[in-house]
């Protein structure tokens, strides 16, 4: 399976690499493809390093502006042209979705895979990994708009909720 991921490319503290570490390590083990924003630098690099030390493959999509920081080792490398070409390059080429720990750009990706999501533009599963309870707010404005109604189908039709990779792993295994 070719699973996408979203994720910061900052370094952060041992409470997001860790699970970073261990969700990679599971995409290998299990044979999958990683399909990510293909940089060299902070949580992605760490997931990155984690997929190909256990044996998994990595398909990296990155972005002119950033190719600098382009993984040199991928398997595949594909620069898009801009951040809206790579979003859909990343949705396009993976069976499944996952949103790791990240910021604004994160944040965007998600709200953009859940929107097309919602409007039956893609029917790929997508995991919110909610690491160290990251996403706990976001879990909730989530709850809150379906209980008010601004959401056309119910939430866990849109987007399911781990709180470790074991858990996101699985939940996309048995969806496959």
């Amino acid at each position: 399976m070719n699973i996408g991921v979203f994720l910061s490319a900052a370094d952060l503290g041992e409470q997001y690499t860790a699970p970073a570490k261990e969700f990679g390590r599971l995409i290998g083990e299990r044979g999958h493809t990683l399909v990510w924003g293909g940089s060299e630098a902070g949580l992605m690099k760490v997931l990155a390093d984690a997929v190909q030390e256990a044996g998994g493959r990595l398909v990296g999509v990155s972005v002119d502006f950033l190719h600098d920081l382009a993984r040199k080792d991928a398997d595949e490398m594909v620069v898009a042209r801009d951040l809206a070409h790579r979003k859909a390059e990343l949705l396009r080429r993976s069976d499944a979705i996952v949103v790791m720990v990240g910021g604004t750009g994160t944040l965007d990706e998600a709200t953009e895979i859940l929107e097309l999501k919602k409007h039956g533009l893609h029917t790929k599963p997508v995991v919110l990994l909610n690491s160290a309870g990251f996403y706990d707010g976001l879990e909730q404005q989530l709850h809150r708009m379906e209980s008010e109604g601004f959401l056309p189908l119910p939430l866990a039709e849109l987007v399911h909720v781990a709180r470790d990779g074991e858990a996101a792993l699985g939940y996309l295994e048995e969806r496959r």
